[in-house]
């Protein structure tokens, strides 16, 4: 697959992703910002199987996922990019986390939609969309895109799964909230990554440009 096509793979995907997570900000305030059907049946599944030893399980992705866990692992993995003299690579992946950030936080903010009454974790109403799952799918896909390589995709699916499994079975938030997560971070990675590799083939295409066909010293039109 070429630059330009993969471009083009990484618009669509982010925009139909934006698309679905519109709808589904749409249907949740159409119900008031009450659960849905669907998160109600599986609140109550993950209730029913709640138990001591998958709560600590549960746990362990949540705090990873958490604040200052992402931003020790924001650091890192920019300083081992810039470390392997990839610093474009890095500035793209620092500007999808701080962006979906921003965006997540300021959306969970204005809709308010109130968090599971029986929560083991957070309990401010910033419920819609869950932050911590919008993050980790952030990174997992910055990480494909930039690394190409099946075990990122593999590895960051399964990290991104247990996530939100992690905060539904910490009630911490309903169902369609992760999803809603997971659908921004797949947006704001895509169009991050598509931007900052429209900006890196124009600068390839003036470089090209410039070194093809050096300045020349401007004739004179008037004749001696």
């Amino acid at each position: 697959m070429t630059e330009a096509s993969r471009g083009s793979t990484a618009i669509v995907v982010g925009a139909s992703a934006t698309l679905a997570f519109v709808i589904l900000r749409a249907v949740v305030a159409w119900g008031g910002h009450e659960p849905l059907a669907v998160d109600v049946w599986w609140h109550d599944l993950m209730l029913a199987l709640t138990s001591d030893v998958w709560i600590v399980v549960a746990w362990v992705p949540a705090v990873v996922g958490g604040t200052v866990g992402m931003i020790v692992i924001g650091v890192i993995l920019i300083a081992v990019l810039v470390w392997r003299r990839r610093r474009a690579d890095a500035a793209t992946l620092a500007i999808a986390m701080v962006a979906v950030v921003a965006i997540g936080a300021t959306m969970a903010a204005i809709i308010g939609r109130t968090r599971p009454a029986d929560s083991l974790a957070e309990s401010v109403a910033t419920s819609f969309p869950s932050g911590h799952t919008a993050v980790a799918t952030t990174v997992v896909v910055m990480l494909g895109l930039l690394l190409r390589r099946r075990a990122v995709w593999v590895a960051g699916a399964a990290w991104v799964l247990l996530m939100m499994w992690s905060r539904t079975y910490l009630q911490a938030h309903w169902l369609s909230d992760v999803v809603a997560g997971l659908l921004e971070g797949v947006a704001v990675a895509t169009l991050v990554w598509a931007c900052a590799q429209s900006v890196r083939a124009r600068r390839l295409a003036r470089s090209h440009h410039a070194t093809s066909f050096p300045d020349e010293p401007i004739e004179s039109s008037v004749n001696p």
